[in-house]
């Protein structure tokens, strides 16, 4: 049932942001974690829950590599996570699941906002396999977008680490089948969100000339709340 999000967003990138990075579609996340008593009484739904979330981390995550369209990267991304928030509620670890939850919300609407931001650069482009050399154009949203990438890949020190480690240990002490599922899902994550960031960001420009000349940096309408979403992939492990 996940093909509608990836079409979805052929809508504007603030709406991603907050539709398909911290509204929508997480609130399945939440039902599962309100309801966690009943769930509880059900050992059985738990184990499809977390073989389901699982699979569909790790089947989200390979679909993502082949992608070259840069929302749609970051659609297939947000698929593999909720994935990965039902896989820690099917093991039980429903404060992991929300835990997840926030910060994926954090530095998924990063990554698409700062999506956008490269788009109106590109004056409207979002074939990766059309730019590269961005870094030294748009310095804000390469900086923004690579700091997105590391915490959404679980670097430590950033909150994205934290909120995946968690899962991850929790999945080790009741399945080691989701456990492996969650850790391949971690590394495909790594392979495909670096391959979005090298080859739009870095190497030598692939665009036409015409959009060569019109490369910029987005204005302070776009990159401010760039800016300001940074903080939070650092302050929210100390938040929780």
């Amino acid at each position: 049932l996940y093909v509608w999000l990836p079409d979805a967003m052929a809508g504007p990138t603030p709406v991603s942001a907050l539709i398909h990075a911290a509204t929508m579609v997480t609130a399945g996340v939440y039902m599962v974690a309100r309801l966690s008593f009943l769930f509880d009484l059900a050992p059985i739904t738990l184990t499809i829950i977390s073989l389901v979330g699982g699979l569909t981390a790790l089947f989200a995550a390979t679909i993502a590599l082949a992608q070259n369209d840069i929302k749609k990267v970051l659609a297939y991304s947000t698929v593999s996570q909720l994935g990965y928030m039902f896989l820690a509620c099917g093991v039980g670890a429903y404060a992991s699941g929300i835990f997840h939850l926030s910060t994926h919300a954090y530095f998924k609407a990063l990554l698409f906002l700062a999506a956008g931001s490269v788009i109106h650069s590109m004056s409207g482009e979002q074939n990766i396999q059309k730019m590269g050399g961005l870094r030294k154009k748009i310095p804000i949203t390469y900086g923004t977008f690579l700091i997105a990438t590391l915490a959404i890949t679980g670097i430590p020190p950033f909150a994205g680490f934290f909120s995946k480690d968690e899962i991850i240990w929790q999945a080790w002490n009741q399945d080691r089948f989701v456990w492996a599922l969650a850790v391949a899902s971690a590394l495909l994550t790594s392979f495909y969100m670096f391959r979005l960031l090298f080859l739009t960001f870095h190497g030598e420009s692939r665009a036409s000339e015409e959009v060569k000349n019109h490369i910029h940096e987005s204005p302070v309408s776009l990159t401010g709340p760039l800016v300001l979403l940074v903080p939070a992939l650092l302050l929210l492990n100390a938040g929780r």
